[in-house]
This record gives C-alpha cells, structure tokens and sequence, in this order.
C-alpha cells in the first residue's frame, strides 16, 4: 500500500506540472492573448497537428537565469512549445513560441528547446515548422540567448534543401530573429498580428525622421507585396495554418523522397477546347496565364506562391495525374509578362526549391524580354537574371515547357529551352521565338530601305510580315530540334502527363564539386 500511495503522488505530482505547464504564463495573460485576436501557442498546435497526434518535448524545461528577477518568473516548459506529431498522417515537428511567457522572449533553454526540435526533425526526415510569436532575445541573459538564435541559424542552414522548413509568423519577429523566417523555405504572416522587421518604427523616427506604422513598416502586406519576404498572407490564424497544412500536402518529408502522389478522379487523356480562345488574336494583348494553368492541372486546383508580389510572373504548385509539380510562368496581364529583378528572384527561388526536393517543374512561356530602363540595369537586372538561368540549368529534376506565345531574345533562353536542359519543349502554333519581335527586328535589317521607301509604314509592315513567316514561327526552332513538337493546345495536358510518366525515373550525372557560385 506504501509503494502504491507513493505512485500515485507522484503521478499526481507529474500531472499538477503538466497542467502547470499548459497554462504557459496563466490565465491573465492568455486571456490579453486573446483580446489582441491571437490564439496561444497550444492553440495553434492544435490546429496544425491531427488530433491527439501531437507528443511534446521538453515539458518541464526551465530557464536557469537568476538576474533581475528572473528567478521568480519561471514557466515549466518556458516560453516555446515544441513536439513531433501527423499533419494529414505524416510525420512533421513543430515550434510554437508562447507570447504570455515573458512575451515568447528566446532564453538560452528555449533556444535548446527549438535546436532538439529541429535536429530529430532534420535526423528523422520530416518537416519543421515553426509558429512565430515573440519580443525577440531576452535581454536579461544577454550574449546566451544571442547564442541561442545562431544555434538555430546554422540547423537552418543546414537543413535547408534536405527538409522543408515553414515559418509561420503570428505575432512579432524583429532584430535577428527575423533571420531564422528568411533562411527557411516559406514564410506565412496573418494581416493584423503577424510582422517582421529589422528595427522598429521607433528607431526609424529617431534615426531617420519617418513615421512609419508597425503594420506598415513589417506587416504581412508589406512583405506579401513590396518586400516579397511573405510568400502567403492570410486573414486568420486558423486560414493561415489550413493554408501551411495545404503547402504540405504537394511537398515530400525530405530530399531523399518524392512527394506524394494522390488519386485523381480528372482524366489525364482529358482535352480542353477553350484553351484554344484564350490568347487574343492580337499578340499584344494581355490575357490571364492562370486560365491556362487550371484548365490542364488535376481538377483546376492550383497554389500559387508569392501570388501578390513580382505578378509579371506566377509560381506555384499543382498536381497532374495526382503528382506534385511546381509551376513557373509568366502573367501576360501584368506588365506584359516580361522578365524583371523581382520576377527573377522570385521564378529563381522558386525553381530551386522544387529541384531539392524532387518536384518536377512545368514552365508555361509567354515572354517578351527583360524589363528595360535604368532602374533595371542600375539594380543589377543582369545579376539577377543570371540567378534564373543558373537555376534552371543547374536543376536535374523533369523540366517540361509549353510557350504560348512569345518568347524572344534572352528570355526565351532563360525559361527552360533546350540549351537550358529542358527536357520536354512543347509550343502551341501561336507561338513566337525570335531574337526580337518581327517589326524591331525589319527597323534594324532593313532600316536604310524603310526609310527610303514610299510608304515607309506599309514597307515596314510587309517585311515584318515575311520575317514572321520565315523565322519567327515555331516550326523553325522545331526543325532544329529545340522544339520537340508543336502540339494542339486541346492536347497540353495529355502531352505533359505522358511527359512526366517518360521522365519519371531521370537520372543526371553531375560534375563532382562542393558547390556553384550561384550569382547572388
């Protein structure tokens, strides 16, 4: 009866500390949790992880620090949650800082606490994600949990491109901590509650002079749209974590794995007429690249990344015959389509993320060219669009392209040509490849016979004509082997999934090297 009793007070005594420790910094403080429109830590976790799925580690941790009062304010667990469990049945780890513990603050133990989470992870080959919500260091341990956030720079690093990494941010990220959301892979923000920035409103007025909101300076449209730091923004806690949980259903656990396939109810030998009305008959005209996109993947569903940010360019996932692939494109509706430093960073990014982790990639061409201007070529739209190049030539995963319409000069190298190593090159018989377009190409080669000409308009319009229709169209490029074929747009989706089951196995032998010098 003695060691009985014993037992059952000690059980006792572990679940009064477990209780203790879900409470994080106690009702008065979850309750202000609240009242700012944000969940709690355990809250979230709860919507992340399937039910009763989720095993915590490091419950009873606490911070050892003793100064300025410290010693009175100890939280079982401290300021971050941390665990392992099944989004959608697979396995994926997670951090979720809690706000009513010292503000989510980083001491030296929660930063062990993140860095044990991020090891199995990266040692068990399963996502991390980690749900954002704290003040920052916590300046009454100074240089230790300045340690504690290099500790978590370098796993970031290192598990980059061998497991996907999701930052969610729902609360702030400011100084340094904003660093570990930038070496990861996605980064999600919720308007209102989640921001980001480097150094706060404060010390911009004082060192600059500015007034500038905390919304405003590092707030989820901001960094959606301008900075292009936020690949998703959401209205909600509970839309942005359905919408990380989505993300995750198109990835594979790890670098070593494809991702997973789904059954599919949409015919893969189905046609699809209308695509044949989409682009105008005058090859200026905008149309929307999106139409195409959903009319030839799985059931029209796709997700596009950095949908507000660099929009002469989307990105995105998609599923065909129940695989994963990422999609690269341009938008003709928003600046013509044409090739800028933000939609080249943001296609590059984009282009590597898939090739890590197996995803093949489906490019959609339609591009007149870079962006002139002096902003352009002052903010190194050269450097910038190398980064594109490098990434598609350095990719070995399958790389299958369809082009519209237009694809002239240098950018129609960049987007997955054939000297590029695009395996599969599709073009619809709308489609232009050229140096340049027909009537800049005549100003130039017959530019003293236009301007001695009659009707120099109508000489002009002649020749460009003829030029078209000997060098432009693409059964010039296709009888040269850098089409593959010239394929009824009805056909695009049946071509691309027959594509993708010949590539299935692709193997590429690459040269032997620590790594590229990537044109950062």
């Amino acid at each position: 009866m003695v060691v009985r009793r014993r037992v059952d007070d000690a059980l006792d005594d572990l679940n009064e500390r477990h209780e203790r420790g879900r409470l994080g910094g106690g009702a008065r403080r979850i309750e202000a949790q609240h009242r700012r429109g944000k969940l709690t830590a355990r809250e979230r976790l709860h919507l992340l992880f399937d039910e009763g799925s989720f095993e915590e580690l490091d419950a009873l941790a606490q911070h050892r620090a003793t100064e300025f009062g410290l010693a009175e304010q100890k939280t079982l667990g401290d300021a971050v949650v941390t665990g392992y469990g099944r989004v959608n049945g697979r396995l994926t780890f997670a951090y979720s800082q809690d706000f009513t513990v010292l503000g989510g603050s980083l001491s030296e133990v929660v930063g062990k606490k993140i860095c044990k989470a991020m090891d199995l992870a990266a040692n068990s080959g399963a996502p991390m994600i980690g749900l954002i919500d704290s003040g920052g260091a916590r300046i009454q341990e100074g240089v230790l949990s300045l340690a504690g956030y290099a500790d978590i720079f370098l796993r970031n690093v290192r598990s980059s491109g061998v497991i996907p990494q999701i930052s969610v941010i729902l609360g702030p990220a400011a100084g340094g901590a904003t660093y570990s959301p930038a070496l990861t892979d996605f980064i999600f923000m919720v308007r209102g509650t989640g921001q980001m920035y480097i150094t706060g409103p404060d010390v911009i007025r004082a060192v600059t002079g500015e007034e500038v909101s905390h919304e405003q300076l590092g707030g989820a449209d901001s960094h959606a749209t301008r900075s292009g730091v936020a690949h998703f923004s959401s209205e909600s806690e509970e839309a942005c974590i359905a919408e990380v949980k989505r993300l995750l259903g198109f990835l594979p656990q790890n670098n070593m794995e494809d991702p997973p396939r789904y059954d599919t109810f949409d015919d893969p030998q189905r046609g699809e007429d209308d695509l044949l009305h989409i682009i105008p008959d005058n090859s200026n005209a905008p149309y929307d690249m999106t139409q195409i996109i959903e009319r030839v993947v799985d059931d029209g569903e796709f997700m596009p990344v950095h949908e507000a940010y660099a929009r002469n360019v989307i990105v995105g996932f998609a599923r065909m015959d129940g695989r994963s692939i990422g999609i690269v494109a341009q938008q003709p509706s928003h600046l013509a389509g044409v090739l800028d430093i933000d939609a080249s960073d943001k296609a590059a990014r984009f282009v590597r993320f898939c090739d890590a982790f197996n995803i093949p990639l489906l490019t959609f061409i339609d591009v007149p060219g870079f962006l002139p201007g002096t902003d352009q070529e002052y903010g190194g739209i050269i450097r910038h669009g190398a980064k594109l190049i490098y990434a598609y030539a350095e990719a070995s995963v399958p790389k299958i392209s369809v082009l519209t319409r237009k694809a002239y000069g240098g950018a129609y190298i960049v987007m997955s040509s054939k000297g590029l190593l695009g395996d599969i090159n599709y073009a619809w018989p709308t489609a232009e490849i050229a140096v340049m377009g027909p009537e800049g190409a005549v100003n130039i080669i017959y530019r003293n016979e236009i301007a001695s000409a009659d009707d120099p308009d109508a000489m002009r319009s002649e020749l460009a004509q003829d030029y078209g229709e000997r060098l432009v169209n693409p059964y010039v490029a296709a009888a040269h082997g850098l089409i593959d074929d010239v394929i009824d747009p009805a056909d695009t989706r049946r071509k691309v999934i027959r594509a993708l089951e010949m590539l299935e196995n692709k193997r590429e032998t690459l040269p032997r090297r620590k790594h590229g010098s990537i044109p950062l």
